[in-house]
């Protein structure tokens, strides 16, 4: 089975400075004090890990390590500053290139908004399942909380100022969402202020009766079913099909 595997190398001014074994070097040096028994550990010679100290030196212009030479506590080597902080910038843009590299789930919320014996709902005006009825909700953005981005979404969509009341659970079954896997924090929610009104990625909004729900998006309805069997509320079991 074939698989891709994404290396990173950390430049300056065009010259190669750091890549994942050279980084190892540094963390070994940085953990043992030796440069000799780090080289040892990853079955290099001495003179090699040397070589390749000295070759980051000189792309990045600053010493990485610095070695103390017998005395009474025997000597090592530590890193400098210049070389930590060369370290601590190249794994932290490793990660950042492996966050818009690798796959993995968007996050999203969901809203459950209840009234008397009646729930707010959303029209979807784009796909998947345009023209289909589902719980407010949406994509999380970069540095927003779930929570701001649930006030915000109920906002955008419906008009409607809430507040987070509590956590009803988190869904993230690989196959709720045609588009990807999406995992879902659903909260319920209390209405504070606002009209409501339709906007950005809803064509209509409204309140429908627990008992007589349209078809929904998405796993809404498992995610109706699930509030209504946190609240002990017996009476609505008719509300579309799973």
């Amino acid at each position: 089975m074939y698989h891709l595997e994404c290396k990173c190398h950390l430049k300056k001014d065009e010259r190669f400075v750091m890549s994942e074994g050279r980084a190892r070097l540094l963390e070994l040096i940085d953990q043992n004090g030796s440069i000799s028994d780090s080289a040892r550990e990853l079955g290099m010679s001495y003179r090699h890990a040397w070589g390749i100290l000295k070759k980051m030196n000189e792309a990045s212009g600053s010493d990485v390590v610095e070695t103390h030479r017998g005395g009474r506590d025997g000597g090592g080597s530590v890193l400098t500053s210049e070389g930590r902080a060369l370290l601590d910038t190249y794994n932290s843009l490793k990660r950042e290139h492996q966050g818009t590299v690798y796959r993995k789930p968007s996050l999203t919320v969901d809203g459950i908004l209840v009234e008397g014996e009646k729930i707010l709902l959303i029209v979807r005006k784009n796909d998947p399942f345009r023209g289909r009825y589902a719980l407010p909700g949406g994509f999380v953005d970069y540095g927003e909380t779930v929570e701001e981005a649930m006030v915000r979404e109920m906002k955008e969509e419906t008009g409607l100022d809430c507040v987070v009341e509590s956590l009803l659970g988190v869904y993230s079954d690989p196959d709720r969402d045609p588009r990807g896997h999406t995992v879902s924090t659903v909260f319920t929610l209390k209405r504070i202020g606002g009209e409501l009104a339709a906007s950005t990625d809803a064509l209509e909004a409204g309140f429908f009766t627990l008992g007589n729900l349209p078809k929904l998006a998405f796993d809404h309805v498992k995610i109706v079913r699930d509030f209504l069997d946190l609240a002990g509320d017996q009476a609505v079991t008719d509300i579309g099909p799973l």
